[in-house]
């Protein structure tokens, strides 16, 4: 027996059914027509910390007679810092701008510096930043001087700040922590003579 309804219900479920089929295909075309952003080519000096970091780690290899995941490397890292280390991630980020101002240091320093946080964490697991197995590696496998902070120049990535005063005198706030107060997430105190800071003017 013919039957509309039962003709209609047909119909309808065809009908999705086409459509879960041609939405992804084209949603995947689409995606694949999109411009795909290159990434930026590495300078030669950077080219030269991924060598470093090569060579870092197949020293380490033989001092501890055993094979470590290499980092994900990126010279990303923005403000004051050289390198940093993330642990969890295994990755290394670098500051170019102070790399390319500070390239020797990097490859003396600053890389064995970062390099022995991500084998620290390796090999111990979670310690104090800078505690004695960091100042192990560093001294014992890369013979070199366990200094926790660097020394250069940071004039050229200096952020602006901002000029706020206290019963003390004036005091420098970074944009960060200016953001912040304009916000209204947070007030600062002085340290010294514990009143709040309130602020002046920006300077550039």
């Amino acid at each position: 027996m013919f039957n509309p309804r039962s003709l209609l219900n047909s119909l309808r479920r065809k009908a999705i059914s086409s459509t879960s089929i041609t939405t992804p295909t084209a949603t995947k075309m689409a995606k694949t027509n999109m411009p795909q952003r290159q990434p930026k080519p590495l300078t030669p000096v950077q080219q030269q910390i991924l060598t470093r970091i090569e060579d870092c780690y197949q020293q380490a290899e033989i001092y501890f007679k055993r094979q470590f995941a290499r980092p994900l490397t990126q010279f990303t890292l923005r403000g004051r810092s050289a390198g940093t280390a993330h642990l969890q991630q295994n990755r290394l980020r670098f500051n170019p701008v102070l790399l390319r101002e500070n390239s020797e240091a990097f490859l003396s320093e600053v890389v064995p510096h970062e390099i022995s946080h991500l084998l620290c964490f390796q090999l111990f697991g979670k310690t104090k930043p800078h505690g004695r197995e960091w100042q192990s590696i560093m001294l014992k496998l890369f013979k070199v001087s366990p200094n926790t902070t660097h020394s250069f120049d940071t004039q050229s990535v200096k952020g602006k700040d901002f000029e706020y005063r206290c019963a003390c005198g004036p005091v420098r706030l970074s944009i960060r922590r200016h953001n912040k107060v304009l916000r209204g997430e947070t007030r600062y105190l002085c340290k010294r003579c514990h009143t709040h800071l309130t602020f002046t003017e920006a300077t550039e």
